[in-house]
């Protein structure tokens, strides 16, 4: 199974332009499932919903119940802005969390989880988007916690890991992507561990998902970091789930045009007999 993570980049930059390159990226990649973050909606038509039309794939979403900073950076109160979840399979439950500030930048950060279908095992998948200043550390470990009791809540009694995705806005040595892992330190749900897909790459592949070659991150002055990820539950039986490889995807222009500020990040998981 193709998993993936993006961030969209909402509505900034030449954004419908920019929706026919991830749209193009999206079909040269086929994920499974996509996690998505930064999507919009206009109260006519969902970045997510038109891909998923496109795509012919299940898709689901949750707005912001906060968005008011995004919508003053493109000076237009009436685009939404949230998280959400393609899948070629049809989505049997979904349930949204909302992420605490702990004194940070409080702009309806959430995590949502979409239980997909898939044949032989469902998969119960979550994708989420953090604070991103870098001081908000701290923020970013509480809201880590909320995200691993909303995963312990939710992953149920199928045999296939859960699988989170998203935008963290922290780099991979960080305090809060440490507490997700529960593999260097103490996990914020005794006993659940996530493992970083990223620990299967290739060492000499490209691995920088917020990347100065792109103009759009350029012009922030800010260093190359991976900041998107994907993680995925110890494997069931078999390896189910098991972490077959892990690269990045959307990292370069289509047709002249950088689809978002991230690449994403796609993982292949072992599927078993299906």
């Amino acid at each position: 199974m193709r998993v993936m993570t993006w961030n969209v980049w909402w509505r900034f930059g030449p954004w419908e332009r920019r929706r026919e390159a991830i749209l193009a990226v999206l079909r040269a990649v086929r994920p499974d499932v996509v996690g998505l973050q930064e999507v919009w909606a206009d109260g006519e038509e969902n970045l997510a919903g038109w891909l998923a039309e496109r795509l012919d794939m299940h898709w689901t979403w949750a707005a912001s119940d906060s968005p008011q900073k995004w919508q003053r950076r493109i000076g237009d109160p009436t685009i939404d802005f949230g998280n959400a979840v393609l899948s070629r399979w049809p989505i049997a439950e979904r349930s949204v969390a909302r992420l605490p500030a702990g004194g940070g930048a409080d702009d309806g950060r959430l995590a949502l989880y979409a239980l997909v279908d898939a044949p032989g095992h469902r998969v119960p998948f979550f994708t989420t988007h953090l604070n991103a200043d870098p001081h908000e550390s701290a923020v970013r470990c509480a809201q880590v916690a909320a995200l691993a009791r909303f995963i312990a809540d939710h992953r149920g009694s199928t045999p296939f890991p859960p699988v989170a995705t998203g935008d963290y806005n922290a780099w991979p040595d960080s305090d809060e992507i440490r507490l997700l892992g529960g593999y260097r330190t103490a996990p914020a749900v005794p006993g659940q561990v996530l493992y970083d897909a990223w620990e299967y790459a290739d060492p000499a592949a490209p691995w920088a998902t917020w990347d100065t070659a792109n103009p759009h991150v350029a012009k922030t002055f800010e260093p190359s970091t991976r900041i998107d990820y994907i993680h995925v539950g110890p494997p069931g039986p078999d390896g189910l789930g098991h972490v077959r490889s892990v690269r990045r995807a959307g990292d370069g222009p289509v047709d002249g045009v950088w689809p978002s500020d991230h690449a994403a990040v796609v993982a292949e998981l072992a599927t078993g007999t299906w």
